[in-house]
């Protein structure tokens, strides 16, 4: 497996772990301050901005480490 597949891998697993953690949370599967919630929104918007910086797309870049700053934010909250 080539490291462009394993980069695209990356921001396709961030994408759909951002989806999934929206999806879930307003169908009220998981509240919005569940651990799962915040790690699924911490890794999916890791994902996008690696993928967003790498190709040099530094807006979407720039939004998901600020979502990622977020999620973490909240998961030390929660935890401590």
């Amino acid at each position: 497996m080539g490291r462009r597949m394993i980069d695209e891998g990356i921001g396709w697993y961030g994408m759909v772990a951002l989806l999934a953690a929206f999806a879930l949370n307003s169908f009220g599967i998981i509240g919005a301050e569940s651990l799962i919630y915040l790690m699924m929104n911490l890794t999916g918007a890791l994902g996008i901005a690696y993928i967003s910086f790498k190709k040099k797309a530094y807006q979407p870049g720039i939004l998901d480490a600020v979502w990622a700053a977020i999620a973490l934010v909240n998961i030390i909250g929660i935890s401590f």
